[in-house]
């Protein structure tokens, strides 16, 4: 008898991502032109293969399982649905073999066709997308395949033109908040206005990060503000980035260098998203256009180096070098 009560505990332990996660496709908050045109196809019966892309964290997984949830009942849907994305094998002799035979079989006493969902299908190998070409020409009959990716580029032309398209964007803050609201209501979370900013700041329009974020930062903090989701996140609070740059464009090399230094230290900064967030910075400063131009193509050269793998150190002594040189030529032109 002590069994009974397993689920709300199941339910309690999800990650928000996944218990918030919309079953229905009226459940899902954005690219409402998207999801009727889909609403349009399953209700006159008369779905292609999809090719859903875009950033991730924009409902392109939530979007086609709300689909297959419509589709079908939940009797039929493991008999008629396969879903592998990029942690299952997916290489040439997973298309020729669990796919082609789940393609291949009719459905007895079911009307409909099944659907094969390929999430992640930018991992597969050049192969495995060559033989699926094959596979989804000679199936079409009973079967529709859902590709879902990240990268378009990453899959091949052959496979593009035989799906129909469609982009999944980053969401908007418009439509993010009252999610965000929605859950800290569920969750009665503790949180202040700058820290739902800062949310949706950070997130860049992935839902999947702000939900990660918030449920991470409630739980290390107890409190939501703008200070907890920085910290929480490692990312490097508006006043310290102002205070970075002051130092660059004001005070002596050594000086800047042992502030900046002790800063990342203290707050465990990552250079990287120093550099990020100055950069949005050099954007505002009034800088002549040419000084502008000349520390920004220097700041690029930076980002690439670090993103090879080299020595932070190093690096953060070639960015302040760049602004001291910015402050010299302005002293010149002045």
């Amino acid at each position: 008898m002590e069994q009974q009560p397993q689920p709300a505990v199941k339910i309690r332990n999800l990650p928000w991502v996944e218990k918030y996660r919309p079953q229905t496709l009226n459940d899902l908050i954005s690219h409402q032109d998207i999801l009727s045109t889909i609403q349009k196809f399953i209700s006159e019966d008369r779905l292609p293969h999809l090719l859903l892309y875009g950033p991730p964290g924009t409902g392109k997984t939530s979007t086609i399982l709300a689909c297959a949830k419509q589709l079908y009942k939940d009797k039929e849907f493991n008999s008629m649905v396969l879903e592998l994305n990029a942690s299952d094998d997916r290489g040439i002799d997973i298309v020729r073999g669990p796919i082609l035979s789940f393609a291949s079989t009719r459905t007895i006493f079911k009307k409909g066709f099944k659907l094969v969902i390929l999430d992640e299908a930018d991992a597969m190998t050049q192969d495995a997308q060559n033989a699926l070409r094959r596979v989804i020409e000679k199936f079409t009959e009973n079967t529709r395949f859902c590709l879902i990716c990240n990268y378009l580029s990453k899959i091949i032309p052959a496979l593009q033109s035989r799906c129909t398209r469609f982009r999944f964007g980053p969401l908007t803050p418009e439509l993010m908040v009252p999610r965000l609201e929605h859950v800290v209501q569920e969750e009665k979370v503790d949180i202040s206005e700058d820290g739902m900013k800062a949310l949706v700041t950070l997130s860049s329009g992935d839902m999947r990060r702000a939900l990660n974020i918030l449920q991470s930062t409630n739980m290390a903090f107890g409190k939501v503000t703008e200070e907890t989701v920085y910290t929480c996140t490692g990312h490097p609070l508006k006043s310290d980035i102002a205070n970075i740059l002051d130092w660059m464009l004001n005070l002596d090399f050594t000086t800047a260098y042992r502030n900046i230094m002790e800063l990342k230290t203290l707050k465990g900064l990552a250079l990287h998203d120093i550099l990020t967030e100055v950069h949005l910075f050099v954007h505002r400063v009034d800088f002549p256009s040419s000084v502008r131009v000349h520390l920004l193509a220097k700041m690029a050269d930076i980002e690439y180096r670090l993103s090879v793998g080299t020595s932070e150190k190093i690096q953060l002594s070639s960015l302040i070098a760049a602004f001291q040189v910015t402050r010299d030529l302005i002293v010149a032109e002045a």
